[in-house]
């Protein structure tokens, strides 16, 4: 039996991924490496990613289709027959595992099934009695065998199942969870546009490589989403139903939290109004969302992690986008109303709210690696203003965007990261100093005698600032420009 060479023709097209693809190389040449259970978010380059490392290898790759699991299994043994000889029997799923290892028994064979739990029997006893089954084939062909196994999935609640202890194949397989870019990987799709309106477009598409081509084809934002987003023929018009639906069967409550998180980080009560359900029975589907890895509990910088409390938040840029400007505009998308309109009338005014969060997530993440050594753990803060605040100024909280902290509760750095079209000006230092640090001490922090301030600005800085920070060397003026073009 000989395996053909698989061949990528889409290998010139193919962007980044250099640690996954090196970890996989890796892998391959490892004599004793289990399978792989690579798993991720629809669209995040699952099928790619594959594609572009059996390059150049004796691979088989097989793609399952959402029908039946013994047709899908009579389409692989037909897929099989060229390199056999004959069509085998595939009466299960241990039948295809079986082959495929025989396949292997003189060269090494890289073997990739795509969206396998499609393979899956319906009902938990029966996946587990064809899991049970694979685990055998498993053991007793592993030993004898130069198969290389990737099992390859977008039901992430099912593929991470793999690797819980209750499951068969628990400690059988190695996870790669496939995430989305980084802006730094997410800017090598958008080599055309300024660094801001790169930042733009990864605000919105989460760096998740399909949504990055999509939008990044038109050098007008505007354009881009009206054709590729805001039209029900569009291809990302209904990009999050589907992936929700997908995990969560029938989501119309969940639906309802994604849209009240769209708009910001908010708290358990605030969900509850917003979405007319009690505090009580909403826990539950936040449970549901939060193990799925589409939201999260956050707590200001510094909180126990039991605390109570807490600001729950929507994870994914694209699935806040969807939720704000898409889901509550489909009926009038399809009734006439044009996507350049919904852009000029709602978007336009609200999408620096929208990316601003990413903004600030980016600023925290520059500072983790420009100041690593300074504050090893940086966050966000927000608690209760002090007592000057409250009765000089009527504020009731503050919130401070970055807060790097080492032992314990010592701040070394603070920032401030505003995604605003005019300069920055010298106020935000007077909030800092006036209303900011001085609460952030009354929650039990202490500042560091060389405690440093960051201050990002998409628009620059005033020259009122700039002459603050020349005299203040406490005041480091970030060019964001400058760093999101490195």
């Amino acid at each position: 039996m000989t395996v053909p060479t698989f061949e990528f023709p889409m290998i010139d097209r193919f962007i980044d991924r250099v640690d996954e693809l090196a970890r996989l190389e890796s892998w391959w040449n490892d004599d004793d490496a289990l399978p792989i259970n690579l798993f991720g978010r629809r669209r995040v380059g699952k099928s790619w990613l594959f594609r572009r490392f059996a390059h150049g290898k004796p691979a088989i790759l097989l793609v399952a289709h959402k029908v039946a699991p013994g047709a899908q299994l009579a389409t692989f043994a037909r897929a099989l027959e060229p390199i056999l000889g004959v069509v085998p029997e595939l009466p299960d799923l241990a039948s295809l595992f079986s082959t495929l290892y025989r396949i292997a028994r003189d060269e090494r064979v890289l073997v990739v099934i795509d969206e396998f739990p499609w393979l899956l029997p319906s009902g938990e006893q029966a996946t587990d009695r064809a899991l049970t089954a694979v685990q055998a084939v498993i053991e007793h062909e592993r030993d004898r065998s130069q198969l290389r196994l990737i099992l390859c999935g977008s039901a992430i609640k099912q593929m991470e199942a793999m690797q819980t202890e209750r499951n068969p194949l628990f400690g059988r397989f190695a996870p790669l969870h496939l995430r989305p870019l980084a802006f730094a990987e997410a800017s090598l799709f958008l080599t055309e546009l300024d660094p801001i309106s790169r930042f733009e477009r990864f605000a919105i598409t989460g760096g998740m490589p399909r949504y990055l081509t999509t939008l990044g084809a038109d050098r007008s934002l505007r354009s881009a989403l009206a054709h590729q987003v805001l039209n029900h023929n569009a291809a990302l018009w209904d990009e999050a139903r589907t992936v929700l639906e997908q995990e969560l069967g029938e989501p119309r409550l969940h639906f309802a939290i994604l849209e009240s998180l769209a708009t910001g980080d908010k708290e358990l009560n605030e969900i509850a109004q917003s979405t007319r359900v009690p505090a009580t029975s909403l826990s539950k589907y936040l449970n549901v969302l939060s193990d799925l890895g589409i939201v999260d509990r956050r707590l200001p910088i510094g909180a126990r992690p039991n605390a109570r409390g807490g600001h729950w938040h929507l994870l994914d840029p694209f699935f806040r986008f969807w939720f704000r400007f898409v889901f509550p505009y489909q009926d009038e998308l399809e009734n006439g109303l044009s996507g350049n309109d919904l852009f000029d009338a709602i978007i336009s005014e609200q999408l620096h709210d929208h990316v601003a969060g990413e903004f600030e997530r980016w600023c925290q993440r520059w500072t983790r690696t420009h100041r690593g050594t300074k504050s090893p753990t940086v966050g966000s803060w927000w608690g209760a203003a002090t007592k000057h605040g409250h009765t000089s100024a009527g504020r009731h909280t503050e919130e401070i965007d970055i807060v790097g902290i080492r032992q314990g509760r010592r701040v070394s750095i603070v920032g401030e990261a505003k995604w605003r079209t005019r300069k920055l000006d010298a106020t935000i230092l007077r909030d800092l100093y006036e209303y900011k640090l001085p609460a952030l001490e009354a929650a039990g922090f202490t500042l560091d005698r060389d405690l440093e301030v960051l201050l990002f600005a998409r628009a620059g800085y005033s020259a009122s600032l700039r002459a603050a920070a020349d005299r203040d060397q406490r005041v480091t003026l970030v060019d964001v420009a400058a760093a999101l073009a490195h």
